[in-house]
């Protein structure tokens, strides 16, 4: 009825398009001032609730704003230089905002405030509020009001994690937009190429655009009620010309295929409607199932992709279903190549996938051992927390933090906070010396005095009691936070300690969040492939279908992970991509890649079976429809594959270390995944099962002829005309 509907009136569904894309961007237009980087928070762990009691009981926190002022000549000890310090300082505690300030002018100050040569110092405050409050009122008010009117004879850089994080953002934004003026133009030129109807490219396109600022709407929407990454900007760009351009694909080659058997413009347009819409709609659910599983953890930055990814596959389905057919219905003829297609016996892909059923174990067990090399260096992944290197060498704020790497001893913003509900204060020194006697900890500053190497050096600092509660600052050295954070954590946390004790930090609050991603992790894959299962049950009726694919696809996602660790954790791509290795990978990144590509590579699965089913149900031929059911989907899914893969690598050229390992490992995987696995594994395993791939116990089977996908073309035509007519 959809498609009869706009093969009427396809003038007024084009119409009513026009007239909610132009509503829609205005909504989408301050999408990305909405959106924010959230922080790497984990609701309810114990660094969370540690931040919360020094808040409430001591106004205190881990410093989130750095300030390092370098003296021009001479060192930070000088008297000129000293005199700015010290009013920088007071200037500074005295911001509108901020909390707490620490400095090295202040009376009692540890030199480790001080690089080793006294050429570099940090003023360290800790600003109380979200971080949308931090990052876009406090930060450039101090730098619009203290770090301008600095003195000639000091240099002053902005720091601390809101810092990096502001700038990320930032980077992130103008990634999107670099990208957007990139991605276009090329998926016009490719699909050009492709359908050899630049009318049609153009339509094509526009679907895309439809889809990217239908999302960006939806999504500014959203930021009403919850916090949303600016990451999500870029993946509703990629993913909304990706899926636009793959449905819209789908739609046309089916469109072009009924048009080449009936002169009825609206004939072909009702059956490619009802044929493709259905798989459209099937791939759709697929690719949103399976981001919308990230709604599973309670981290505003991975839950933020799940409302993406359930926009954008919402808003494809709706552009390539409605919106599409009707300017297909306009275009008629005119969406025909100009020469016409050869028919599929004599394609490049029906002979391959030919080869592939007469020999599948061969070919086969040859595909799995590319796969297997590929993906052996995910083997050797290793996660760890994000800092300031996934940002260029150009930033300020990352040249900060190398510099605090390369000359100071410890790293005073990122020390670990004990915090004592109920204290005995005869039992904090011994405690604070076995804190300090840790290997990695330079010093142990409370109430009682400051400790290192289980030795008191220095009386009793700034830090206080508050009825029985009281609090210990662990400072790191710098060697041991980047060598082993997570590490460092564990060994404080399992310390014996005479009292009850809960610790934070920012190190701690990584840790948390790590330990919080991989505990939910199972939960995650579970749910992605239990939903595409279910999704692929109801197309296809089959038991061992969905199972495979689901097999399939995860030997696709060793070669994402296989990337990450090759690329990336160890560096080989650094040299091209212009980033420094850590030697570890930040989880959310994988996490997010995973479902993406999952739900793409399902997508293409999709496609493939819908053609394949299709041929045997009307054929009954269990070898011959495999190769028809491929020659007549591989086209389209290279097509869409290839310029999928091209949107993704358009963010390789980004400055953000996250952007980049999301364009190179979700393109290189899209690329294998649509040939080397759709191509050849698919017909392999396919072949081997035979008549088993359709197969499923009498119970299921009922349930699928009553709620199941069925391609019975003619059938529902006609009936949809019946209806029409009366």
């Amino acid at each position: 009825m959809l498609g009869s509907f706009v093969s009427r009136r396809p003038r007024s569904v084009l119409a009513v398009a026009l007239a909610l894309f132009a509503l829609l961007t205005v909504l989408a237009g301050g999408a990305l001032d909405s959106l924010s980087l959230n922080r790497f928070d984990a609701p309810g762990a114990e660094s969370t609730r540690t931040r919360d009691a020094l808040a409430d009981v001591f106004d205190t926190g881990s410093p989130n704003v750095v300030i390092m002022l370098t003296a021009t000549t001479g060192d930070v000890r000088a008297p000129r230089v000293a005199e700015i310090g010290s009013r920088l300082t007071g200037e500074l505690a005295a911001f509108p905002g901020v909390g707490e300030v620490r400095s090295l002018w202040q009376p009692g100050a540890p030199d480790t405030l001080a690089s080793r040569d006294f050429r570099h110092a940090l003023l360290l405050a800790w600003v109380p509020g979200d971080a949308d409050h931090v990052r876009q009122v406090v930060l450039p008010g101090i730098e619009a009001q203290i770090l301008a009117d600095a003195d000639a004879s000091v240099e002053l850089t902005l720091g601390g994690a809101d810092e990096v994080f502001r700038d990320v953002a930032a980077q992130a934004s103008t990634d999107f937009l670099r990208a957007e003026l990139i991605v276009i133009p090329l998926v016009l030129v490719l699909l050009w190429v492709v359908l050899r109807r630049l009318a049609l490219a153009a339509i094509t396109v526009g679907i895309g655009v439809f889809c990217v600022v239908s999302t960006l709407a939806l999504l500014r929407a959203a930021t009403t009620f919850t916090d949303l990454s600016t990451f999500t900007a870029n993946i509703a760009l990629v993913m909304g010309i990706g899926l636009g351009v793959d449905y819209g694909l789908f739609m046309i080659y089916r469109f072009r295929e009924e048009l080449a058997a009936t002169d009825r413009i609206p004939m072909a347009v009702r059956r490619a409607v009802t044929g493709a819409g259905r798989t459209i709609v099937f791939s759709a659910a697929t690719v949103g199932s399976s981001l919308a599983v990230l709604l599973v953890f309670p981290f505003p930055f991975l839950s933020s992709f799940a409302y993406a990814g359930i926009a954008v596959s919402a808003v494809a389905a709706l552009g390539s279903v409605v919106i599409l057919p009707a300017a297909l219905a306009v275009l008629g003829r005119r969406a025909l190549p100009p020469r016409p297609v050869t028919g599929i016996e004599q394609s490049f892909w029906f002979r391959t996938a030919g080869q592939v059923v007469r020999r599948p174990l061969l070919t086969g067990g040859a595909a799995l051992l590319v796969l297997a090399v590929l993906g052996a260096p995910a083997l050797g992944i290793h996660f760890g927390p994000p800092d300031d290197r996934v940002l260029g060498t150009e930033h300020p704020v990352r040249a900060m933090y190398d510099t605090v790497r390369a000359e100071f001893d410890t790293e005073e913003a990122d020390a670990l906070h004990v915090f004592a509900p109920r204290a005995q204060p005869a039992a904090i020194p011994a405690y604070a010396a076995t804190l300090s006697a840790i290997p990695g900890v330079h010093r142990v500053d409370s109430a009682a005095g400051s400790f290192a190497a289980g030795a008191a050096v220095g009386g009793p600092s700034e830090l206080q009691y508050a009825a029985e509660a009281t609090w210990l600052r662990v400072v790191p050295t710098g060697d041991r936070l980047v060598s082993d954070p997570f590490g460092l954590v564990a060994e404080i946390r399992s310390a014996p300690a005479p009292f009850d004790v809960s610790v934070g930090g920012y190190p701690a609050e990584l840790s948390d969040y790590r330990d919080g991603v991989r505990a939910r992790l199972p939960l995650v894959v579970l749910l992605i492939v239990l939903v595409t299962y279910l999704v692929l049950f109801v197309m296809t009726g089959s038991v061992l279908a969905p199972l495979k694919a689901a097999v399939l696809t995860m030997l696709s996602m060793s070669i994402m992970f296989g990337v990450l660790v090759w690329g990336f954790q160890d560096g080989a791509l650094a040299g091209v991509l212009g980033f420094t290795p850590t030697g570890l990978v930040e989880p959310s990144i994988p996490i997010l890649m995973f479902c993406i590509t999952f739900g793409l590579s399902m997508d293409y699965e999709v496609f493939l079976l819908a053609r394949i089913k299709e041929d045997y149900d009307r054929t009954d031929d269990v070898v011959g429809s495999i190769p028809r059911g491929i020659a007549r989907s591989a086209p389209l899914v290279t097509a869409a594959a290839s310029i999928l893969a091209v949107s993704f690598a358009v963010y390789s050229t980004g400055a953000v270390v996250f952007l980049q390992q999301l364009g190179i490992g979700t393109a290189l995987t899209i690329v294998i995944d649509a040939t080397l696995v759709r191509g050849v594994l698919v017909p392999a395993l396919m072949r081997l099962a035979g008549r088993a791939n359709w197969w499923a116990p009498a119970p299921l089977r009922r349930v699928h002829e009553r709620i199941g996908f069925r391609e019975d073309l003619r059938q529902d035509i006609s009936r949809a005309d019946s209806k029409v007519s009366v």
